[in-house]
């Protein structure tokens, strides 16, 4: 079975070709001309992926060897996301599906991220029930991945989500976009200990909501006093928001008692946050989970092809 799949819910426009379970060919296009304007703009974006899209088809079509008419399903992301940016990727598998007369199967964004850890692993790899913490671009939130099809959504962000804040607070120190891998390679260069300049706010007591505003707005005071150096700052930030998730991860596992901790999104690529997790799990006989690779985390058409393959051969799709 081939499976052609696209992603364009933001900035990054890819496309992959799974022959059923495996990934033969990946092709992604990353929109740096955001570094710019500090941010994604909609409508920027939408033009970019149009020109992006049609090369990255050409791409796996020519790594996989094989003719478009193999094809037996196409994939596409549908939501969440920057609907200029869906609509991009919608309308192109829409129109290949029709021209090809082969079934279109629609994709959740969110839950694409969690399938990720799917890749390059078996589905009897992940023990049921899991608990799932997600950290993408507007994503932060908790699931308890109770079977393949079967999540619940159990608490989320109550302002901005862990990525946001990467992203602002690199703005702060006058970093480019995107704030994240920015922050970690910054954070990296600072050499004394954690003095906890950014206290972790846990909210409510048991309370398993995560909020980040506060931590924004701390940083911000610290730049604007100018005593400590931009890898000082981006190494408490970063401290601050890994032991907030993790705190708040463990919490919620505890609460389900639930052994298996998996993660997903953008920032399930940051070494730190997969270490601490890892050493915390270790430490309580439980067993961590995460995407095989650090593309596996972020934005791309490989978690579109392997949700929809599971879809497909379980009879759960959305046509």
């Amino acid at each position: 079975m081939y499976i052609l799949a696209f992603e364009t819910s933001c900035d990054d426009t890819s496309v992959a070709l799974f022959q059923d379970t495996t990934c033969i060919a990946l092709s992604t296009r990353t929109q740096i001309e955001h570094e710019i304007t500090w941010g994604v703009v909609p409508e920027v974006a939408a033009r970019l992926h149009a020109n992006a899209i049609f090369p990255c088809i050409e791409d796996v079509v020519r790594d996989a060897g094989i003719w478009l008419d193999w094809i037996d399903y196409i994939a596409c992301t549908k939501q969440p996301g920057l609907l200029p940016s869906l609509l991009t990727g919608m309308t192109v598998a829409k129109t290949l599906a029709n021209s090809l007369d082969k079934p279109l199967i629609w994709v959740d964004h969110i839950e694409w991220h969690i399938f990720a850890n799917l890749l390059e692993r078996s589905e009897s790899e992940i023990p049921f029930p899991s608990i799932v913490l997600t950290v993408s671009g507007g994503h932060n939130e908790l699931y308890i991945w109770k079977s393949l099809f079967d999540m619940e959504k159990i608490w989320e962000t109550l302002d901005d989500a862990a990525w946001e804040a990467f992203d602002k607070v690199a703005k702060m120190l006058g970093c480019w976009f995107p704030g994240g891998p920015i922050i970690a390679k910054l954070a990296q260069s600072e050499t004394t200990g954690y003095e906890w300049l950014f206290p972790i706010v846990t909210l409510e007591k048991d309370s398993l909501n995560f909020s980040f505003s506060w931590l924004k707005t701390a940083v911000k005071r610290e730049v604007d006093k100018k005593i400590y150096s931009d890898s000082k700052i981006a190494f408490e930030f970063e401290e601050a928001v890994i032991r907030t998730l993790v705190k708040k991860l463990f919490l919620a596992a505890e609460k389900h008692n639930i052994k298996t901790i998996c993660l997903a999104g953008w920032v399930s690529a940051n070494k730190k946050l997969k270490d601490c997790i890892s050493h915390e799990a270790e430490k309580r006989g439980m067993q961590f989970i995460s995407p095989k690779k650090p593309v596996y985390s972020q934005d791309n058409a490989a978690m579109i092809g392997i949700r929809a393959y599971y879809g497909i051969v379980s009879g759960r799709v959305d046509n």
